[in-house]
């Protein structure tokens, strides 16, 4: 095998998924992609690292099996749940002469994230920030690509910061220490989800995407090409499964394999189907269970209007609801069930579709990598190119650190050509710090960092800023 390679983890509710992507320039090419069920996660975040340690090492033996490497890193989603925004504005006088900066933007990007005041800077930790628009005194509403080379006496900043659980990310560094791998980058998955999932188009003019998980349901709302709002909401696939389990009295597998094959949302347009029902034996004296099809579409159903109200309410509290121009976009295993987007159309009004990974890499005999449910993956994997992570495994697997690893030059190498107008105005980050780092650095606070600063194969970067946070490559799918 030739070429860097990146192996990205997503830590599901209810799947726990290992991908291995090889980069060679600008080609991608998935090598492996395998899903097995989750242990030790509890809405997308880890509640016991051993239980979850144990199910990712034998993804990574098996891995590491087939591809004849060992794997020492790799890029991991962080918990989607328990994550709020706060909105943060700066403003900053300057020299009317000369023409605002990249460099004034970004120390507004820092200053709006150093000096935000967390209210329990013991057990939260700031996730990123996306910066909303700009202003000089005279314009407003600006972009950051618009804002740059404008004259003006001033620049004012507006933000919105996310913050999460600080032992939810330390969680993660519990889990795979125990592995012995080093977790490279910890990526928002609802951010570099969207990125795999929609179109440019959607992204201008105005889209809700929604994440369909197991255990959450997220929404993340974009209008020119920012997001503009997050939200998670702690229901989804699980809570259909429980509904019918307790409804019909059988076991959590069954009840879920029955929701895979038969459940459906909208009884009344499931045409034959929902004049079938299932007989299930019960193997024992007890009586068999007989389930109608349409009873457990009318259970799906009730479920999943609570679920879509939720997403509703979301979408009008963004501000947004008026200027989503491309409707919704669903994704997740949620976004398989039976007239799922049919009946959020009907429930919103909105246009809706289901959408997987678009066509970023060739994925020869891991086609699976494009379902709805692995969009999380596919998304990680390409943020990892656009970051230039260094490559996560090694050949050698006796002297592994021997290894040297060698990172391209931010503006060289064939990647550096891959930006687009449209990329350029993304101004979003989603790494936080990794722990050892901030106990190193806990008395430095006041110490700034420059965003140029030289990464290492074993110390990523206190925190890369801004700058474009994914992208997007090849022709949009029509």
């Amino acid at each position: 095998m030739e070429g860097r390679h990146i192996v990205a983890i997503d830590l599901g509710t209810s799947k726990t998924a290992l991908t291995v992507a090889e980069i060679n320039g600008d080609d991608v090419q998935i090598v492996y992609y395998r899903k097995v069920p989750s242990t030790g996660i509890r809405y997308s975040y880890i509640f016991s690292p051993k239980k979850t340690a144990d199910t990712v090492r034998l993804l990574v033996e098996d891995a590491e099996k087939e591809l004849k490497i060992k794997i020492r890193r790799a890029v991991v989603g962080m918990p989607k749940y328990s994550v709020r925004q706060e909105a943060k504005s700066g403003r900053v006088e300057r020299n009317l002469e000369e023409c605002i900066s990249e460099d004034e933007i970004n120390d507004m990007k820092r200053m709006a994230m150093d000096s935000y005041p967390l209210d329990h800077p013991e057990s939260e930790e700031l996730f990123g920030a996306v910066a909303q628009s700009f202003s000089n005194g005279d314009e407003i509403g600006l972009a950051e690509n618009d804002i740059i080379g404008v004259s003006g006496e001033i620049l004012e900043g507006n933000f919105k910061l996310f913050i999460g659980k600080k032992k939810n990310l330390r969680d993660i560094d519990i889990t795979f220490k125990g592995l012995g791998i080093d977790v490279v980058q910890k990526y928002f998955t609802a951010e570099t989800t969207a990125k795999a999932v929609l179109r440019n188009s959607e992204m201008e003019n105005g889209v809700a995407l929604v994440d369909l998980g197991a255990g959450v349901t997220s929404v993340s709302v974009y209008y020119r090409n920012i997001m503009r709002h997050y939200a998670a909401i702690p229901f989804g696939g699980n809570s259909l499964t429980s509904d019918i389990k307790t409804e019909s009295g059988i076991t959590e597998e069954l009840a879920e394999n029955i929701k895979k094959a038969f459940g459906g949302c909208m009884p009344d347009k499931l045409q034959n189907l929902s004049e079938k029902t299932l007989h299930i034996s019960s193997g024992s004296a007890e009586a068999n269970v007989q389930i109608p099809v349409k009873y457990l579409s009318e259970l799906i159903t009730a479920r999943m209007k609570e679920i879509i109200e939720a997403v509703l309410y979301e979408i009008q509290q963004s501000g947004f609801a008026d200027n989503l121009r491309s409707g919704i976009v669903i994704t997740g295993g949620g976004a398989k069930l039976l007239n799922c987007a049919n009946y959020i159309k009907e429930l919103s009004g909105y246009e809706v579709r289901t959408g997987g990974s678009r066509n970023f890499f060739s994925a020869a005999g891991y086609e699976n990598i494009y379902d709805y449910d692995a969009a999380i993956s596919a998304g990680m994997i390409m943020k990892a190119k656009a970051d230039r992570v260094p490559d996560c495994t090694a050949a050698d697997t006796e002297n592994p650190g021997d290894i040297p690893i060698e990172i391209e030059n931010a503006g060289t190498g064939p990647e550096a050509a891959e930006k687009t107008d449209a990329q350029d105005a993304e101004d979003t980050v989603f790494n936080p710090k990794p722990e050892q780092t901030k106990q190193k650095n806990k008395n430095e606070k006041g110490n700034k960092t420059n965003s140029k600063d030289k990464r290492t194969d074993s110390k990523p970067p206190i925190i890369q800023w801004f700058g474009t946070l994914f992208e997007s490559i090849g022709n949009e799918s029509v």
